[in-house]
This record gives structure tokens, C-alpha cells and sequence, in this order.
């Protein structure tokens, strides 16, 4: 599969950019897709929720009142969570939503997933380029030449590249990756992905 380069004002620059069938036209996987979704989504929980037990609360050193009579329930501590500022029944511990999907799985998704972007005409090819400083009228001039400007976009750059994550910045719809660092999850979320063509061979060399 061939696609046109485009420059980095957006007109085409008349060469093609080849896409390898080995990634972007195999049988796409839903399942190995929808494990390295969930890899992602876990892996960036926290787990730092916390509440506290009737052993962690303060006070209740003492009986709120004596045994008997005084014709209420007998109560051993203030702290029992039936009490105001007792502590809680169940409540939320820390502990790690960590997900582990092999290697060869995230692989076959991150495929998969442009494959799908592949099939419906959702990647751009463009010319390697950069800042000298940041310019957010230079993006928003190549998303409107490509006719993506109102899109969720991720532009996969060759390099670090931090003029263009800065010129991003106040571009909602816009990410940027750098090379193949994507995930499974940063493909889907996007509606076009447009790729610098070192950065495309960066993929080819990691998952193809």
C-alpha cells in the first residue's frame, strides 16, 4: 500500500511513502486489541485510594457509656463504624490494577490497530520537520490543508521533538508521540494519525 507524502504545509510533495502489509494490511485481532486496551487503561490507575478502618480512626480509648443501665445498646467503642467518626466497613484499600499482556499480544494489537486506521483512510504520511520554536499556527495550517483540522489527530514524529509537543499544547484534539511510542489505546483514541517518515520507519523496524 502506497500513500502520498505530504509537506509540512500540507500540500503533497509528490513522492509516495510505502506501507508495509506486514503491519497495516494483516487480519486484524478484536481480542488482542481489546487485551492491550485494558493493559493500558489499568496500568494507569493509581491504586491510591484509601479509607480508614476502626483500628486506624482516633479516639474510642474508653466505653462511650457503662454496660448497663441505661437502657442502650451496650457499645465497646466510639470508633465502631456505626458511630459518627467510626471507621468504615469495607472500604477502599491501595493495592496496584497492574496488567500484564505479553509481548507478542501488545504487538499484534498496535498492528491490528492500523490496520483498522489503514483500511479506513485514517493515515497521512508527511516529511520530517520541526520548530525552531513553537508554532501552533504551523499545525493547525497542516491540519487544515489535509482537511483533518476538527479530527482527534496524533502526529507520530521521527525525533524528540519538544517545538511541536509545544505547539500542541493548546490543541485539544492534537497529541504527539515520539516514533513508534504509541499504544494500542493511542491509535483507537485517535481518529487520524498522521506519521513523519523516519517515524514510519521506526515502525516498520519495531513491528514489522
Amino acid at each position: 500500500m502506497k500513500l502520498p507524502v505530504y509537506t509540512k504545509e500540507g500540500s503533497p510533495s509528490g513522492s509516495e511513502a510505502e506501507l508495509m502489509e506486514s503491519i497495516f494490511a494483516i487480519e486484524p485481532n478484536d481480542h488482542a486489541i481489546w487485551l492491550d486496551v485494558r493493559r493500558v487503561q489499568a496500568n494507569r490507575h493509581q491504586g491510591t485510594h484509601k479509607s480508614k478502618g476502626r483500628t486506624e480512626v482516633s479516639g474510642g480509648g474508653k466505653k462511650p457509656f457503662r454496660q448497663k443501665g441505661t437502657g442502650r445498646a451496650r457499645q465497646g467503642s466510639s470508633r465502631a463504624p456505626h458511630h459518627v467518626g467510626g471507621g468504615r466497613v469495607f472500604g477502599p484499600k491501595v493495592h496496584t490494577y497492574h496488567v500484564d499482556v505479553n509481548k507478542k499480544v501488545q504487538r499484534l494489537a498496535r498492528k491490528s490497530a492500523l490496520t483498522y486506521k489503514a483500511q479506513q483512510s485514517k493515515i497521512f504520511i508527511a516529511e520530517d520537520f520541526n520548530f525552531d520554536k513553537p508554532s501552533t499556527k504551523s499545525i493547525v495550517r497542516l491540519l487544515s490543508a489535509i482537511n483533518i483540522g476538527e479530527k482527534k489527530v496524533l502526529i507520530c514524529t521521527a525525533d524528540l521533538a519538544p517545538a511541536i509537543v509545544k505547539s500542541v499544547a493548546n490543541l485539544m484534539n492534537v497529541s504527539v508521540c515520539h516514533g513508534p511510542n504509541f499504544s494500542t489505546f493511542d491509535v483507537l483514541k485517535a481518529d487520524t494519525i498522521i506519521l513523519q517518515q523516519s517515524a514510519l520507519q521506526k515502525v516498520n523496524e519495531v513491528l514489522g
